[in-house]
């Protein structure tokens, strides 16, 4: 199948990129979409490493895409939370408020990187650290910390007008997840319940811990509840523990992410917002 190239800049995109971009990219012609975006029809995917180079080169971020695809081919957008949908990882600001951010951040991180394999064992730890903690620091981090990421009320305003569903599915937590639920008009949310007695955070979970098996497990549910494909859901995730549901997508986003995504996704964003995924068809 043919398949052209978007090119997408934070910055209006020169012309000074065009002849470049057109002979690495072995095109037919170039398309300029809007002052920040243009798509190489006709472009070489075998080309791809001499792309990457270039475009790491100049903030530019890149896309493969079929040609005459379109986002009304797919039903179903499934987003990470944290460090995806919003900027913050919310664990590690609860954290802040026991002045053990640090600490936790510290497992974030590496569970994220995927260096610790069991996100389980990592969620559980960080969440035993919480014990004590009143609960209204949960409100905090919300009204104070969480902001969404650049584009994203952008990308699930064009998502729902091309007829997609939306989920948002998260190893974080409940508290987040159903308040973002109800601010965006999502349609469907999961993730772990923080265990909360007499104002208080216990430090454990309630029920299953929402891994990367529940994740892709998630995926396929709502796409089968929906009477489609997984195919036709589009992934979007930063870390580790969203590889196994971006396997499962016909297209995968890795969203300022770890190498580890990075590498296994369909296109990565590290410079543009979310909203990029409306330019790729």
């Amino acid at each position: 199948m043919i398949q052209n190239l978007v090119i997408q800049s934070v910055a209006p995109l020169s012309d000074a990129h065009h002849k470049p971009l057109l002979a690495l990219a072995r095109g037919a012609r170039i398309v300029q979409l809007d002052e920040h975006a243009l798509r190489i029809e006709g472009a070489n995917p075998a080309q791809r490493p001499d792309i990457d180079v270039y475009c790491g080169t100049h903030a530019l971020d890149f896309a493969f895409v079929d040609a005459g695809r379109t986002l009304r081919d797919f039903g179903l957008v499934v987003m990470d939370m944290d460090s995806t949908l919003i900027t913050i990882e919310c664990i590690d600001e609860i954290a802040d408020f026991c002045g053990l951010k640090a600490e936790v951040a510290a497992i974030t991180e590496a569970s994220m990187r995927g260096e610790i394999r069991d996100f389980d064992e990592s969620l559980t730890r960080r969440v035993a650290l919480l014990a004590g903690l009143d609960a209204q620091a949960l409100e905090r981090v919300y009204d104070e910390r969480l902001r969404l990421s650049p584009g994203a009320e952008t990308m699930l305003a064009g998502a729902k007008a091309a007829g997609l569903k939306t989920l948002l599915v998260s190893g974080g937590f409940t508290f987040f997840t159903e308040r973002l639920k109800t601010r965006l008009g999502l349609d469907f949310a999961h993730a772990n319940t923080l265990e909360i007695v007499d104002g208080k955070l216990t430090g454990k979970v309630i029920g299953e811990i929402v891994n990367a098996d529940v994740k892709a497990r998630m995926l396929r549910d709502t796409c089968a509840a929906l009477g489609i494909a997984p195919s036709r859901a589009i992934a979007m995730g930063d870390g580790s523990n969203d590889l196994k549901m971006m396997a499962e997508a016909g297209l995968s986003v890795a969203f300022r992410a770890k190498p580890i995504v990075r590498s296994a996704a369909t296109v990565a964003f590290d410079h543009v917002g979310l909203d990029g995924l409306l330019r790729l068809f």
